[in-house]
This record gives C-alpha cells, structure tokens and sequence, in this order.
C-alpha cells in the first residue's frame, strides 16, 4: 500500500471530524464588507493560525491596511521538494436579505439534494468550504506522512469580497517569502456534480460608476419639465448605446486585443455538450442574450462583456414625488478577454460618456478596480498533473474549461510574483453563491480534499 492510500482511508476516516471543523470555521461570520463585522474577520484569521499550526505550519495573522492576511508556512521534507502557494480567502458576502434565508446563515445546515447531503450556510463554498478540502488535505499528511510532501505556503486573505484592496500592496512587500513554483486556488466550479474541471481562463474586469450631475438642484417636473435637462433621461440614453442590435459592445477600441477562439477550442468546448436551455431556465429565464451568432460557451468564456449593475437618482421611494433628478448614478462591470487592456477599456469608457454629453451636464467616470484576463496553458506540467489525479478520483477526465468570473489575486500572482495559478475547483453552478442559501454538496467537499490529497502526492514529484 502506498503512502496516498493510507491518506486516503485517513481522510474518509476523518470526515465526521472535517465536518466539525468546517462548521466552526462558518459559524464565524466574517463579512468583510461590513465594518462590525471586523473582529469577525479577524476571528476567522486567529483560527486559521491556530488550524495551521496544528497542521505544522509557521502561521501568522499579518496586518495590513484593511482585514489582515494570514501567512503560513511548512518545510515539507526538505531537499529539492517544489514551494506550492494555496491560496483562499476567509471572508465572505454580507447575508443580507436575511428574510430569504431558510436558516440562519452563519448556523450550518444539512439538507438533502439530488447528490445527497448540502451545507446550507454563507461561506459554504464561497470560499471557505474550499479551503477545508486543502486543509483536510494537508491534515491527513501530516497525520500519516508526519508533513507534506512539497514546501508548503499557506495564504488565506479577508478582503477578496471587496475587492482585495490591501493584497497587491501586500504581495509586492513580501515577494520573496511568497513566491513559489505555482499557486493553487480552489474558488472555482467543477464541470457538472459528477465530472471534474480545471479551470484555463478568465475574464478581466473593469469596474465603474458613472456620474451625471445638471441643475443645482432636484426641480419640480411640472413647474421645470420640459425646460430642464433630466439626467436621468440622458443616462438611460446613454447606457442604451452602449450595446448594438447585435449585443456588440460600442465603447471606442474595446474589442482590441480580443482574439477569437481556435477551431481546436471550439470543438473542444463543443463535445462537452452544454445545455444553455438549462442553464438558463435554471435562473427563470429561456431566451439567450449577448453577441448573435456565437456559441453559448464563447460567449460565457472567451467573449467580452459590459452589463449595468445599478441605476439610481431622483426619488425611488413609496408613493409619488415629482422631481427631475439633479444627478443620475450608474454602474458598470466589464468583462474582458484575450489581451484586452483594462486601462484603454476605462478610457474608452470615458471618451464614449462624454460623447453624448449635452451642455449643461457633466460627468464623473470612477474606476473602481480593474483586472487583466488570463489564459493559462494547458501543456504546463501542473495542469498535466491535475487532471491525472482529478481522473483517478473521479473515474473521468476533468474538463478543461474557461471561467466567466475574475479572480483578480491570479493576474496579481502573474504580474507581481511572476508565477501563474492551478485553478481546481469544486463548486457547482447551482450553489447559489453570493446569493440567501449558499451551498456546498458534502461530496464536492469530500472529491475535493481526496483530489488535493492526491495532488500534493503527484506535485511533490514536480521539479
């Protein structure tokens, strides 16, 4: 009997235990977005280090400018074993509407499912569930092996639902201690419940608010309506523009850089065989939307995007009130491909705005945050050893698929530590991530912390 058989029956030995431990860490309800919720966050932290250092790890709480950053790290058996970084984030979305919970959303709950039992609770897999399958991983490694068979650091940050803001600061400050052979994230989906994935893109993103300010003040529509510019007016105009009848976006150069997917991609995509009609009446809807004569998996992975988010100004309450808006607010994500700029999109965006901008009105473009796309190759030795034991676990080949998502940490590893990303992840479509009564099937968490298992075997091979 090998040494990855003994931690696999270790792991299935230990999953009542798992599920404690991974219960505890939910209970913890560490918002980052929401400014009570700080010692949350940091509670979450504290017990990251203590779970890490019963693991064998060095493990730290690091501060920084907003929630801290935890940082560990194990030896491994020394020699020439490769450094892996894991990465995860401990923070999670607000809960709220909490009306629309069918339990609390910080008291773990099973339910049953088509594939048998789900936690029901915010953070399920998003994105604390997936680091416990590494975590269960590495635990059963140091149970039988007495450690890892690679140089392991652990970074778990707190502010990913907001962005990130503190992490590239913090990555560039500690570069040296960080950098590694490759990073793997888990904060992804498999393929379907029965069939892996690794994920090889992702699209970029820029992220804005539009601004629209005309009279000094909100005005009266009867006493100034038909005189007065209403911004409200113009903005909608405006953000009608921003598409064709084809679904083509109408920023000026924002289709530069994007490459159209090979022959060889499509097919490949292709025999995976995607149902959209289920896809979208998954969510009520049936009629599919975005460029004409695409693909529905080009256009979910390879193709650009710009949707509005938010629409506000004048008065949105009960009842009525009369006003023209003195201003009209907007915003707006982009999704971007292939070697799209994110910098040249934004001032697309701000030359397209003041275009249509009458006298009179002004106009303020805020970028938010920005994140380049990213391809990953799928002849690296690391994807090649993922979907070896992904394989061996799930008795199939995982799927190679893109992510219509960012996960901005991935470019930062890329453009800071000049390393790139394994992308194994366990989730689902239907997870509800984000959304009341976020879930993650026992068994996706089970496969996954067995596929991490596996991995840290074939990876420890990796030179």
């Amino acid at each position: 009997m090998t040494a990855i058989d003994d931690v696999l029956r270790h792991l299935d030995e230990q999953e009542p235990a798992t599920r404690a431990r991974y219960f505890d860490f939910l209970r913890i309800p560490s918002v980052s977005a929401q400014p009570r919720h700080a010692a949350d966050c940091r509670l979450a932290a504290d017990w990251l280090v203590r779970e890490l250092t019963e693991l064998g790890f060095q493990a730290s709480v690091r501060d920084t400018a907003g929630h801290p950053v935890v940082v560990a790290h194990h030896p491994g058996p020394g020699g020439d074993a490769p450094h892996l970084l894991y990465y995860g984030h401990y923070d999670v979305q607000p809960a709220e509407p909490l009306e629309l919970w069918t339990s609390p959303p910080f008291e773990p709950t099973v339910v049953p499912g088509p594939n048998g039992e789900r936690v029901v609770a915010r953070g399920a897999v998003d994105d604390k569930g997936q680091v416990m399958t590494w975590l269960a991983a590495l635990r059963a490694w140091q149970a039988v092996a007495g450690g890892p068979p690679a140089r392991i650091t652990a970074l778990i940050e707190g502010e990913e639902e907001v962005g990130s803001p503190s992490l590239d600061a913090f990555l560039q400050a500690n570069a040296e201690e960080l950098r590694a052979a490759i990073a793997i994230v888990s904060d992804t989906n498999q393929w379907d419940p029965q069939t892996p994935a690794v994920s090889t893109r992702l699209r970029g993103m820029v992220y804005a608010q539009i601004d629209l300010r005309a009279a000094s003040r909100d005005l009266h529509s009867g006493m100034y309506g038909g005189a007065a510019r209403n911004p409200l007016n113009l903005l909608s105009r405006i953000l009608a523009d921003l598409h064709d009848d084809d679904g083509r976006v109408q920023i000026p150069g924002f289709y530069d850089g994007v490459t159209l997917v090979s022959n060889a991609q499509a097919a490949q995509w292709d025999a995976l065989r995607f149902d959209e009609a289920a896809f979208l009446g998954d969510v009520g809807l049936s009629v599919p939307a975005g460029e004409r004569g695409l693909g529905a998996l080009e256009r979910l992975w390879a193709r650009p995007t710009c949707d509005v988010n938010g629409i506000w100004g004048g008065y949105t309450g009960e009842g009525s009130k009369t006003v023209i808006a003195a201003e009209a607010h907007a915003k707006l994500s982009c999704r971007l491909v292939g070697q799209q700029d994110p910098q040249a999109v934004a001032e697309g965006l701000r030359r397209f705005v003041a275009e249509r901008l009458p006298k009179d009105v002004t106009a303020e473009v805020q970028i938010f945050s920005t994140a380049s796309p990213i391809e990953v190759s799928s002849d690296s030795p690391y994807v090649a050893a993922a979907t070896t034991v992904l394989s061996e676990e799930f008795g199939r080949a995982p799927a190679l698929i893109g992510c219509g998502g960012s996960i901005p940490v991935v470019e930062s590893f890329r453009r800071i530590l000049g390393m790139d990303a394994l992308l194994m992840g366990f989730g689902l479509n239907d997870d509800q991530v984000h959304s009341p009564n976020e879930k993650f099937d026992w068994n996706c968490l089970v496969h996954g912390a067995r596929s991490h298992a596996r991995l840290l075997g074939a990876l420890g091979r990796v030179s």
